[in-house]
């Protein structure tokens, strides 16, 4: 058979590659809680993913359902429309799956020592036992720059060590998910500028994923990897953004960016001003 009629190979179309499934999938979820006089609606049809090793941030002004919808992805909430899932099971009940980071400082139990914090999930929850939870402990005090302090009382703890000694009791359980409820708002700007930075050299070292709740633009800029962006009460999503800040040595696109989202949280509010009649 000459070569002109030789039957031609034709490649096959490759095959798209599937999108990785996220570890957290809210499925439009509607947050409501009562009141003595009221039914609160706190978030309405609130949808979003989280992969693994995300540093996903809620942001939102005071009021838009933040702080509750964490606690849903807790455990601690039960959605009246919609679901969460984490890996593709319901969310049904708080699990060492998912570990919450508050911003009081008397998160702590007073009468143990650091170690003893930390340690106190790992031995309550029956994950680990003895010297393995106490070298698990110490491992995770380290990582939070701690090891001096370990045998120390809350009582004997800055602001911004009790914040390093319940991040490390956190991570030490290796939760799918670290929930942290505005964790640095309660700190002056220095400390709380610190530990935005140790909390990127952390990740950095084991890309831990975290569910980051704040009301603060830079703070959400500066910490997360996506940013999904809430509307006044009831919380609703206005936009997800990826943040810029890790990847660009261009502080005017960064600037930019915390000008964008500022502009698409208060849009609502400056159309109204500016609408309103002049006296």
């Amino acid at each position: 058979m000459s070569s002109e009629h030789a039957p031609h190979s034709i490649a096959p179309n490759p095959e798209p590659v599937p999108a990785p499934a996220p570890l957290l999938d809210v499925r439009g979820v509607t947050l409501q809680y009562k009141t003595q006089d009221h039914l609160v609606t706190a978030t309405y049809r609130v949808g979003f993913q989280v992969h693994r090793s995300d540093r996903y941030v809620l942001l939102g002004p005071s009021g838009c359902g933040k702080s509750t919808l964490l606690k849903a992805v807790g455990g601690y909430l039960t959605p009246t429309e919609g679901e969460i899932r984490l890996k593709d099971r319901v969310i049904t009940r708080p699990g060492p799956d998912r570990m919450m980071v508050f911003q009081e400082f008397d998160q702590l139990l007073p009468w143990k020592t650091v170690k003893g914090n930390v340690m106190f999930p790992l031995l309550a929850s029956g994950k680990l036992r003895g010297k393995a939870a106490e070298e698990k402990a110490m491992q995770y005090i380290e990582k939070v720059n701690l090891t001096p302090f370990a045998n120390h009382h809350p009582h004997l703890l800055s602001g911004g060590m009790k914040q390093r000694v319940a991040i490390a009791r956190g991570m030490a359980m290796e939760p799918d998910v670290l929930l942290m409820d505005e964790p640095y708002a309660a700190l002056d700007a220095l400390t709380r500028r610190k530990m935005q930075e140790e909390l990127l050299q952390l990740w950095d070292d084991t890309h831990f994923t975290v569910l980051f709740v704040t009301h603060s633009i830079p703070e959400a800029i500066r910490c997360g990897s996506r940013i999904l962006l809430l509307s006044p009460h009831p919380g609703q999503v206005k936009a997800e953004l990826v943040s810029i800040a890790r990847d660009s040595s261009d502080p005017h696109a960064v600037k930019a960016l915390e000008s964008e989202i500022h502009e698409m949280l208060f849009a609502d509010e400056i159309e109204a001003g500016a609408e309103a009649p002049h006296g």
